[in-house]
């Protein structure tokens, strides 16, 4: 079994997915070993995120920020090379880099996903099935407390 080594990625993430078996399993904590079928799979989910988050952009209904978050969590585990270009993006480079460092979130990012949680709950009470309208009402209230419990950001 072949090992690709020195991903870049989040501490504490890591031990999960090291080989300590493999030769030249990294010794740096900030490397990761992952095979090449989980370095595939983890580019494949990181380009799935990005997409439901550039739907998200344009849609109430689907959050951005998350799915650039775990885009660069899934490219973190599986491609260097598009981490860093995740990260080097102007839009959500940043984004990306002060979660990284301080996980926290800017208090008008806050806001602006509340206020879209709201009109998505909304529209879904008005054109949705009541199973549904009720399911995407609990779930937004669980992220916005879980978002609103996080600390602000200075961007």
């Amino acid at each position: 079994m072949q090992v690709i080594t020195g991903m870049g990625g989040n501490p504490g993430w890591q031990d999960a997915h090291m080989l300590p078996h493999a030769p030249d399993a990294p010794e740096s904590p900030t490397k990761t070993a992952v095979t090449r079928p989980w370095r595939f799979l983890w580019i494949v989910a990181g380009f799935l995120s990005l997409a439901l988050g550039l739907v998200g952009v344009v849609t109430p209904i689907l959050p951005t920020v998350p799915f650039v978050l775990l885009a660069a969590a899934c490219f973190a585990r599986g491609s260097a090379r598009w981490e860093a270009w995740l990260l080097a993006h102007p839009q959500w480079g940043p984004m990306v880099r002060d979660w990284r460092a301080t996980r926290s979130v800017p208090r008008r990012a806050k806001w602006w996903a509340s206020g879209m949680m709201a009109l998505s709950c909304g529209l879904a009470a008005w054109r949705a099935p009541a199973w549904a309208a009720v399911l995407a009402t609990v779930m937004c209230v669980g992220v916005a407390t879980w978002l609103w419990r996080l600390p602000d950001s200075k961007r």
